[in-house]
């Protein structure tokens, strides 16, 4: 906390300080109301929450501009919300409803928005690497001024993609940020039990990209971090690489029984809530009372309830549609 401090030297810090608490706490609560709702079975399928690792995509977005591009993982739905997709798309597209932002066909893992520059959701591991390293080669060859943040987990650093994608986006010089979520544990398996080399950005490195680690944990440290990376790609840096050291607090996914982590650790993760951390920081340097938190919270809740009301008042695809999409119709002579 006292590095948070330290970082809120002036008003207008406080103030964007206040910004990104308030981003965290949007992600936490549609969350929270995930898990809910799932509880009352009303999201089925796979869910894979975000609660925990908040600091990433709050610091991460805060980054990039409108006209950038996002590619994320199956544990996407706070990217989702912060690059733009309301509230109501994305529990819309959970409950199964046409006005989903993919129609309700894609569900917790596969959000998509291409009017945000949101190109997934994907449920294969490291499976959105090679395809942020397809847009960056797209934009270098249009010559668009534009970077692609692909953030997965650190299992990806196990799969030939993480590799293949790291290798080209050096050689071709790319502006692509690759942005590695390393809660610690890739489902059941510890980092540790699965990697010789710990240090992914170090192994990052390897392919002589610039790569650090920053503490996941900190939303204003990889706010600075990843701007410092964005800045660089844009500017011709080619490709950059962001281990953000983070934490789950709950399960890999609504499914699992968590017999493989130490309660004692999930409890020392926990007294570094993202949210908390920056909370505290904030009133102890006289930017945020009480009645400014309590105003955040309810401004949150009544957003994502009304995302509720939105996707509860949906409905489903007509059957009679249900081949639409999915095969190329061809032109009539």
């Amino acid at each position: 906390m006292t590095d948070q401090i330290g970082r809120l030297r002036t008003d207008e810090d406080a103030q964007e300080a206040r910004g990104l608490l308030h981003q965290m706490l949007r992600i936490r609560r549609l969350e929270e109301k995930c898990v809910e709702l799932y509880s009352a079975a009303k999201i089925r399928g796979f869910l894979h929450v975000y609660i925990g690792e908040e600091a990433v995509a709050a610091g991460v977005l805060a980054a990039l501009g409108r006209e950038d591009a996002v590619v994320a993982t199956y544990r996407e739905h706070g990217h989702a919300l912060l690059r733009g997709v309301s509230a109501g798309s994305i529990l819309a597209e959970m409950y199964g409803q046409v006005q989903g932002c993919c129609r309700g066909r894609g569900g917790s893992m596969h959000l998509f928005d291409a009017a945000t520059h949101f190109y997934g959701g994907n449920a294969i591991v490291a499976g959105g690497l090679p395809l942020a390293t397809g847009l960056a080669l797209a934009d270098k060859m249009t010559g668009r001024s534009r970077v692609t943040v692909c953030f997965f987990g650190e299992g990806a650093a196990a799969e030939g993609e993480f590799h293949e994608s790291l290798n080209l986006a050096a050689l071709w010089q790319l502006p692509v940020l690759f942005c590695c979520e390393n809660n610690l544990y890739a489902m059941g398996t510890a980092l540790g039990r699965s990697q010789s080399q710990t240090d992914l950005a170090l192994k990052a490195a390897a392919y002589e990209i610039p790569a650090w680690a920053v503490d996941g944990m900190d939303v204003l440290a990889v706010e600075d971090a990843a701007r410092r990376a964005v800045d660089a790609v844009r500017a011709g840096g080619g490709p950059h690489f962001l281990e953000a050291r983070t934490y789950r607090f709950r399960a890999h996914s609504m499914f699992d029984p968590e017999r493989y982590r130490d309660k004692a650790e999930v409890t020392r993760w926990s007294e570094r809530d993202p949210i908390l951390l920056l909370r505290t920081a904030l009133e102890a340097r006289g930017g945020l009372t009480d009645r400014d938190w309590a105003a955040m919270q309810q401004e949150v809740d009544e957003e994502v309830e009304e995302g509720v009301r939105f996707a509860e008042a949906g409905n489903p695809e007509p059957a009679g549609d249900l081949l639409r999409f999915v095969y190329s119709e061809r032109a009539q002579p």
